[in-house]
């Protein structure tokens, strides 16, 4: 028998006049789970994670917190947490008195909950704080007393709303870690709002990726990166070269398509459901491009080119090249290889650029075909 998901939506949609913000979406999160939404600003995410907290109520679908309808509950009535953007914190309260704050207001006796707040808070790895004020913890120190105020509630379901924005890029990196720790510490399912994918790639058991409010895949980070179903999942997680172009042929093997300035082959896989003529969008990783300093011999059906350095972007193992496509003048971003063969490499050089059928991703695009 299969187990009762913590939260489960069912075709739930939520109107504001005219708009539609979200659009009869339907998923489900197992016990334990990280589970992502990730979109870009005005997707709908967070109305959705506000209508799971009950701030909104949906116009249409149902909404169960294991197995139990959530429609005519409310927030405070719901087994659920929520950490807000700014954490919310009260600055005239210490610590303590923070994590403690819910289990006031459900009326626990105060031993009680100096048992039950310290307890948490060694959990998040601040024991012996309690008495401390808020203003003395650091940016990392406040976003765990944020998460412990909510599981000394043990909620059933804890919901993050982009938790991570406001720290600095070192401590973000940090957190991101500290969050998947803390997720896995406790074993609640966490369901984390957020438009930056790095955040969700890192931290997800699974992802949603929410567009004009609707989810257009959903899958581990792997799935998403390397088999995005659409079009707007392949340009919007992860970074891609992106070109448009139209199918000029179709074989067994590989697609040929013509771009503005040369063809591009496609794995047939990779091009599932387009035929001759159609309009497609093209995506090819940057880390899928190959560089040699001559040319060699191209085997049938790889794609290949000559470019000119316009910029080399150092970043460590991050580093990246951007390349004028000499034949087309197309650029192209392709990851410098750690191998250090390409150090000296300057603005100007002459460089070699090739990456395999198969690791071309197209996408018919909307609306389109005999054209660029």
């Amino acid at each position: 028998m299969t187990p009762t998901p913590d939260l489960e939506c069912r075709a739930i949609s939520k109107n504001f006049d005219t708009f539609q913000a979200v659009k009869e979406v339907s998923f489900s999160v197992p016990q334990g789970t990280f589970f992502s939404i990730l979109g870009p600003s005005g997707c709908g995410k967070t109305t959705l994670l506000r209508m799971i907290a009950g701030f909104q109520a949906p116009s249409g679908g149902d909404l169960l917190i294991k197995g139990r309808s959530m429609l005519d509950v409310p927030p405070n009535k719901r087994p659920v947490s929520m950490v807000f953007q700014h954490l919310a914190l009260f600055p005239m309260m210490n610590i303590g008195a923070n994590v403690g704050f819910g289990l006031r207001q459900r009326g626990v006796n105060r031993s009680d909950i100096k048992k039950q707040v310290e307890r948490v808070l060694e959990r998040v790895g601040l024991a012996g704080v309690a008495e401390r004020s808020v203003s003395s913890l650091s940016g990392g120190q406040k976003q765990r007393v944020a998460i412990a105020r909510c599981m000394v509630l043990e909620p059933d379901v804890l919901l993050l709303d982009e938790p991570l924005g406001a720290l600095d890029l070192k401590l973000r990196e940090h957190m991101k870690v500290e969050l998947k720790k803390l997720q896995s510490e406790f074993n609640t399912t966490f369901v984390y709002i957020t438009h930056d994918q790095s955040e969700a790639l890192v931290m997800s058991d699974q992802i949603a990726v929410m567009n004009r409010g609707v989810f257009e895949q959903v899958g581990a980070a792997r799935e998403l990166y390397y088999a995005p179903e659409t079009a707007f999942v392949a340009g919007f997680v992860g970074e891609a070269n992106r070109f448009r172009a139209r199918v000029e042929q179709v074989d067994g093997a590989a697609l040929q398509l013509v771009t503005a300035g040369g063809r591009i082959f496609c794995g047939i896989d990779a091009g599932r459901g387009l035929a001759r003529g159609d309009a497609a969008e093209i995506f090819v990783r940057p880390e899928a491009v190959r560089l040699s300093r001559a040319a060699g011999v191209v085997s049938a059906g790889t794609n290949s080119g000559e470019g000119i350095v316009e910029t080399i972007l150092f970043n460590g193992a991050n580093s990246q090249v951007i390349l004028r496509d000499r034949a087309n003048g197309a650029e192209m971003n392709v990851s410098l290889p750690q191998t250090g063969e390409f150090r000296d490499l300057q603005r100007g050089d002459t460089i070699h650029f090739t990456w395999q059928a198969e690791q071309t991703r197209c996408y018919r695009q909307i609306g389109g075909r005999d054209g660029l």
